[in-house]
């Protein structure tokens, strides 16, 4: 918190140094058409260098503001991860130290295994979502590019995150379209796969209350396929809507702060979706009232052949 608190002081700091250099150069630049307002050439040389001069200082006010909160939010990517990393590395050591000294039945044992099971896939998990967003980041597009059925994707990732989450049936349900036309896209199905699962894995973790889900697919204009994910969770304030893509981007709330993530997931989602052609969105009527991400992407207008 000091650290914050210290970083908004300095945002304030440069925002108030940028606009009283401002005022100044305004004030000077008022006071020299005052004196040489006769004067031809004074004016037409003084008017340009002023007018650089005042451009030159609030690009160079918005450009530390701008580091200075990038500075903010890549330590709270670190602390993020740190804290992903250490909490099941020191759950597993935990459970290994007490399968060691101490004698346990078959069922304890058992539940120790499920437990450093599942610590060591949401450790992987977090590992892997670090390495596929300096990977997405890294190249523009994709080498990898088939037709993909959206229908199959997106009933098989609603199904991965029901079991993922051990949850029923009925708290995520799918809606599509009733149309004749194919719900093709070209693009590679494992990073569109990693964007789907991404959203429909928020849409859980931000649903403290119970999840009830909603996925919607459906065609637009003949030209794109979309998939729109509806939760009833803590919803994001109107502010945050578009900053929630940015890379280590994580809402300043409790309700968030308190959920465990790298502020990776959506920035993955977007990326994901532009290097595809499409891009990704979200809504909100505000918080404690649900959020809908949607994720569209270009259709495939003519007929595929057949791909070996």
């Amino acid at each position: 918190m000091m650290r914050l608190s210290g970083r908004r002081r300095n945002v304030v700091l440069f925002t108030l140094l940028g606009v009283c250099l401002i005022g100044v150069a305004v004030t000077l630049n008022v006071s020299w058409i005052v004196l040489n307002w006769r004067r031809i050439v004074p004016m037409a040389l003084g008017i340009p260098f002023f007018a650089l001069l005042i451009a030159g200082v609030a690009l160079n006010t918005i450009f530390l503001v701008r580091e200075v909160r990038r500075n903010e939010r890549h330590d709270a990517f670190l602390s993020a991860v740190t804290h992903e990393l250490k909490t099941p590395i020191a759950s597993i050591h935990l459970y290994l130290e007490t399968l060691q000294f101490r004698r346990l039945d078959d069922a304890q044992r058992n539940e120790f295994y499920a437990r450093m099971l599942a610590d060591s896939n949401r450790l992987l998990a977090t590992v892997e979502q670090v390495l596929k967003a300096g990977e997405v980041g890294q190249r523009a597009r994709s080498h990898v590019r088939v037709a993909v059925d959206m229908r199959e994707l997106v009933a098989n990732c609603v199904r991965n995150t029901l079991a993922g989450h051990g949850l029923e049936e009925k708290t995520i349900t799918l809606t599509v379209e009733p149309s004749s036309l194919p719900m093709l896209v070209r693009g590679d199905p494992d990073e569109l796969q990693t964007a789907l699962m991404n959203v429909l894995g928020n849409a859980v973790k931000y649903s403290p209350d119970g999840v009830h889900v909603g996925v919607a697919l459906s065609v637009e204009h003949d030209a794109w396929v979309r998939v729109s994910v509806t939760d009833q969770g803590i919803g994001i304030p109107a502010p945050h809507l578009k900053r929630i893509f940015r890379r280590f981007y994580r809402v300043p709330n409790r309700n968030v702060l308190r959920t465990k993530g790298t502020g990776l997931g959506l920035y993955l989602v977007r990326t994901i979706a532009r290097q595809h052609g499409g891009d990704a969105t979200a809504q909100s009527a505000g918080e404690g009232r649900g959020a809908t991400v949607s994720l569209q992407l270009p259709r495939i207008l003519t007929p595929v052949a057949q791909e070996e």
